[in-house]
């Protein structure tokens, strides 16, 4: 039997199948960890810092073991690399011939039924979705695995995309006509037969609480769950483990329901009337919620008159289409579908409409066409050490982002982890050496209305002396539009690229081609975004991470911990917000070879006492707070990178 550890030594397999391998060992301790864990179906919790080789980590023990594995990762991304590269690469190396399988979640695949529906509806007409529909048969005709992501040139945030795959909501399950040829059933065959499942948390928590109707449960039995970037578990468990209501739901309800009426009760005058008044109706509470990009408690909200004579006009509007569908159900399989939807959304909307004890948060969003109504539990880690029981199984829980102050209780805590073995493992990059800390003179208070453009003005010469080459970081939307109407403003040298102007792997790929750009983002950039090399060599943040005051989670969070007798900001609020600029933080150095600057630009971090615990779990860095010795570090990354290329185009 292979060790581990051994396989990622100067001897082991990973040396000579891997060109430019250099044994870690941190990842030589972590793989070690991970066998120990699996062998006794423990439980592991761990941090191992950029560069430890935490995928390698746990994938060389996983296929050495010879049990059934499952793999979770955060993002579709991540889970693709992990599948397409990382896996393959490890089994070839290793020389074990397990099977492996990479399973999405439903509305990655294509569903025939649906896209023969519309085709139908949408025969007589002429335009873009037409076009798109064409698109997708003809690929449909040559796909093996059906995953949409195959598709080039439809944008994935297309509305056709809606109409041709399948959610909970709608899927007929074993009573589908063209189950025979459903990609999803045949992912989800590929996946019971597997010996490492690669799959996302979205996945782990629908198998956790949906175990869909059709087709039982999603995921095989396993020997070992490994969840890597866990640190958005707790947040993700509670969106998972509450109920939520959308416009969007409410109105692809209408649409499917109009679908099955023109193919299996076209006699039925009354059903698109009754659908065309849900309509409004969605439409009339949309506006009744006000502006665009809210986050509010529900009940504020529920207060207001519009908003209460709206969500019982919606209430009617959706008993009425139940009453209609209900008669008819029989009639066919789309018509079935449609009232029990019906009843399921309007059961969700009553949770809105009573009285809920303190064990619930209610509140919701708006975006400028639609909103989402949660009702998010209070605290999910009762139920989510209950499924982990449920499965019987090893678990490994591991980030670069987990610990706050060498401490796991946070993260443990939340999720109801206990008994666990923990372990922390540094980065083995030098980031003394290869990197600065920037702490500007004293700006504005962040709460000052000048304080963007004070961040902006102060953030220009270090843009100049990096040549560009910077991810700008922000907490608020706002700031960051605020923020690029400056740089634009002041005629920046180098390429602007602002969130939301492009889709974000547009915008990455981009940033990397230029290498001398200025990315300005909020969270979706804080995290899972790997630039490698001096096109990034700065990374500067405009706040501390803390939870906005008015977050209607983090309000009743914290007061329900203030009643117990705790510290919300202390317990809560801070260590939250320190995994946060972990993450932020780990943009900058990403090769061991990488130099850069993070600046922080907010004047808590030296003004209050909590600024040292922010310190205290960022990698060891040069800390300065004068212009000039930036200006000098760059300068000597030049000299360095001339040399360099020097010396290179001396050799014979």
């Amino acid at each position: 039997m292979l060790d581990a550890a051994d396989c990622l030594g100067n001897a082991g397999p990973f040396a000579r199948a891997m060109e430019g391998f250099r044994p870690r060992a941190q990842q030589q301790e972590m793989a070690r960890a991970v066998a120990g864990v699996i062998d006794t179906a423990g439980v592991l919790v761990c941090e191992a810092g950029t560069g430890t080789g935490k995928t390698l980590a746990y994938l060389v023990p996983a296929l050495l073991s010879g049990e059934k594995v499952i793999v979770s990762t955060a993002t579709k991304t991540l889970q693709e690399q992990l599948f397409m590269r990382d896996l393959p690469l490890a089994r070839k190396a290793l020389g074990v011939p397990a099977r492996i399988a990479m399973l999405k979640g439903r509305a990655n695949y294509l569903c025939p039924y649906r896209l023969e529906l519309a085709e139908q509806h949408e025969a007589s007409r002429a335009g873009r979705v037409s076009h798109e529909l064409a698109r997708i048969r003809a690929w449909a005709g040559m796909t093996g695995s059906g995953d949409i992501e195959e598709i080039q040139g439809i944008p994935e945030d297309a509305p056709v995309w809606h109409q041709v795959t399948s959610t909970t909501d709608n899927c007929l399950g074993q009573e589908c006509p063209e189950i025979s040829a459903c990609p999803l059933l045949k992912a989800r065959r590929a996946a019971q037969e597997s010996d490492v499942l690669i799959i996302n948390h979205h996945l782990l928590f629908s198998d956790m609480m949906l175990k869909e109707e059709g087709f039982g449960e999603l995921l095989p039995g396993a020997d070992c769950f490994i969840l890597d970037e866990a640190h958005q578990l707790p947040e993700l468990a509670s969106r998972f483990f509450g109920a939520a209501l959308s416009g969007h739901q409410l109105r692809e309800l209408g649409r499917d329901v109009m679908k099955a009426y023109y193919s299996e009760a076209g006699d039925m005058p009354e059903l698109p009337r009754a659908v065309d008044a849900l309509d409004k109706a969605v439409k009339d509470l949309r506006l009744a919620l006000g502006d665009d990009h809210q986050r509010a408690p529900w009940q504020r909200a529920y207060g207001r008159t519009a908003v209460r004579e709206q969500t019982a006009v919606l209430a009617s509007c959706l008993e009425a289409l139940q009453g209609i569908l209900e008669p008819m159900a029989e009639r066919g399989r789309g018509l079935e579908n449609g009232w029990q939807r019906s009843l399921d959304l309007g059961a969700r909307l009553k949770l809105f409409t009573a009285e809920r004890d303190d064990r619930h948060i209610t509140w919701y969003e708006t975006t400028r066409r639609s909103f989402v109504l949660y009702d998010t539990p209070m605290d999910v880690a009762g139920t989510f050490s209950a499924s982990m029981a449920h499965y019987r199984s090893a678990w490994v829980f591991t980030s670069a982002t987990l610990a706050v102050g060498g401490r796991f209780e946070h993260f443990m805590s939340r999720l109801g982890i206990a008994d666990a073995r923990t372990a922390l493992w540094e980065s083995p990059f030098d980031y003394a050496s290869n990197a600065l800390l920037y702490l500007p003179e004293p700006l504005p208070r962040p709460a000052d209305p000048g304080y963007t453009a004070a961040i902006v003005e102060a953030a220009l010469p270090v843009l100049h002396a990096s040549g560009g080459r910077a991810f700008f970081l922000f907490t608020s939307h706002r700031a960051l539009r605020e923020a690029a109407a400056l740089l634009r403003g002041e005629a920046l040298a180098y390429p602007l690229l602002v969130q939301g102007e492009a889709p974000r792997s547009e915008l990455l790929a981009r940033f990397r081609a230029l290498g001398n750009a200025v990315l300005l983002g909020t969270s979706s950039f804080w995290e899972g975004v790997d630039v490698r090399g001096s096109a990034l060599s700065c990374v500067i943040v405009d706040k501390l991470p803390f939870a906005p005051p008015d977050d209607p989670v983090f309000q009743a969070r914290a007061a329900a911990l203030e009643r117990q007798g705790g510290n919300a900001f202390r317990e809560y609020q801070l260590p939250h917000a320190v995994i946060t600029l972990k993450q932020g933080v780990g943009r900058l150095i990403r090769d061991v070879d990488d130099r850069g600057v993070l600046m922080l630009c907010d004047p808590r971090i030296t003004s209050r006492a909590y600024g040292k615990v922010f310190i205290r779990n960022l990698p060891p860095m040069t800390i300065t707070r004068r212009i000039a010795d930036v200006e000098a570090f760059f300068r000597r990354e030049a000299n360095a990178a001339e040399t360099t290329l020097a010396a290179a185009a001396s050799e014979p």
